[in-house]
This record gives C-alpha cells, sequence and structure tokens, in this order.
C-alpha cells in the first residue's frame, strides 16, 4: 500500500502569497506535497504549477473537472503535460466521463498522474444532499457507490471525507486510495466543513492522504503546525 502522507492546501490568491508560505518550509528535509486549487490556478494558469514543480513539490491539481466526456477528454491531456502528481473529477460526471479523464490524462508512454474523483464535498450534509441535490440514498451510500463506479471506471480512489474511508477501502480495496479533507485539529475549528475529524482519527479509520489547508496555512506557525500532522497522521 502507498505510504500515508499530508497535502497542504495552498488557497491563496496569488503567487506572491503562496512563494511567501513556501519560502517558511526551505529548510525543512520533507517538502510538502500541496494541493493547487481554483483559486490559485486560475489567478495565475499553469505557470504556478511549473514553478511549484521545479522547488520540488509533489503537487495535487485540484481542479475537479465535470463536463461532458469529450469535453474532461480533452482538458485532461492538456493538465497531463503539467507533470502534476495527482488531479481530479467529479465522480457525478458519470463512469463514461471519468473514463473519458483517465483517456485523456495518459500519455503516449502510457503514464500519467494519479486520478481520484471526488464523491460529495465535505461541505455537503445529508440533509442538504436530499433536499436540494435529491438524492435520496443516504451519505454513506452515495459514496460508496461513487466510490465503486470510480473503481469500474480505472481511477486510482476518490476524495471523501475521513469518515467514509474505512467504507471505501472496504467496498473498493486497500489499494483503492482514499484522499480526504475535512480534517481538523481537536483543538481547533471546523469552519464551513461539516465531516470532519482530526489527523489521528482519520488515520485510524484508513485515509491515505489528509489534505489539510487552514488549520496550517493560517496558523501562527505553519512549519510547527504542518509538522504537528505530520506526527498524527504518518506517526
Amino acid at each position: 500500500m502507498m505510504q500515508r502522507d499530508v497535502i497542504i492546501a495552498c488557497d491563496f490568491a496569488s503567487a506572491e502569497e503562496t512563494f511567501r508560505f513556501l519560502d517558511l518550509f526551505v529548510g525543512e528535509a520533507r517538502k510538502p506535497f500541496l494541493k493547487i486549487g481554483m483559486e490559485l490556478f486560475y489567478a495565475e494558469g499553469p505557470e504556478i504549477v511549473r514553478e511549484i514543480k521545479r522547488r520540488g513539490h509533489r503537487i495535487f491539481l485540484d481542479l475537479k473537472l465535470h463536463d461532458i466526456p469529450n469535453t474532461v477528454r480533452k482538458a485532461m491531456a492538456v493538465l497531463s503535460r503539467l507533470d502534476v502528481d495527482m488531479c481530479n473529477v467529479h465522480a457525478a460526471g458519470t463512469v463514461e466521463m471519468m473514463r473519458a479523464a483517465r483517456e485523456g490524462l495518459t500519455r503516449a508512454d502510457g503514464t500519467r498522474p494519479l486520478l481520484i474523483a471526488v464523491t460529495q464535498l465535505t461541505s455537503t450534509s445529508e440533509e442538504r444532499m436530499r433536499r436540494e441535490l435529491l438524492v435520496d440514498a443516504s451519505m454513506n451510500e452515495t459514496i460508496v457507490h461513487y466510490a465503486r463506479n470510480a473503481r469500474e471506471a480505472g481511477l486510482d480512489g476518490v476524495v471523501c471525507s475521513p469518515l467514509e474511508a474505512g467504507m471505501v477501502h472496504e467496498a473498493c480495496g486497500a489499494g483503492f486510495l482514499t484522499v480526504t479533507p475535512g480534517v481538523r485539529f481537536a483543538d481547533g475549528d471546523v469552519a464551513d466543513q461539516v465531516r470532519v475529524t482530526t489527523p489521528a482519527r482519520a488515520r485510524e479509520i484508513g485515509s491515505d492522504y489528509i489534505v489539510v489547508g487552514r488549520p496550517v496555512t493560517q496558523a501562527a506557525d505553519p512549519v510547527a503546525a504542518y509538522r504537528r500532522c505530520v506526527e498524527e497522521f504518518c506517526g
């Protein structure tokens, strides 16, 4: 099984702000795995990815593609040239769309980044899922079903809350990755997420990767907060 790791969500508005944060980690022996999301990518474009890769960081490009299969296939073909380590789609886009994403992401030599699918956002409660999205199945049933669809499409894993990591592994196998946002320190604020737990508990449940944003990026000492995450999650 792949070694578990902590991914820092670089949810910054500019390259300047991002590199000011990353400069704090220059002396660290362990270069953090980073998530680049919509805000930063849309602000700075592909060059921000290239520069962070030049600095030696692994990158999870979190753009959550969700469109018709042909559009997703073409978009993934472009993203595959950025040499990121992981990227994602929305599982709700159907098995056909996820297969198209994998096809587009796969380079001529057969290599590709890890490809995962978002099941349900950690800000979504079961009540909202039923009332606003008209999904009558339970949260757990929906997430496991979406995970099975992702596995059928040939993806490497899913994004889910850490609370659901164990059941995803049970349904899809230990080698099927669970990438889990919604992680907060026991003494921290849950902010706008509703399905959350601690790094230590995420490890116990079975997360392969945890994605941690504000508890690290907005900490008084981000490096110390990152080290705490690694210690609690990776041991």
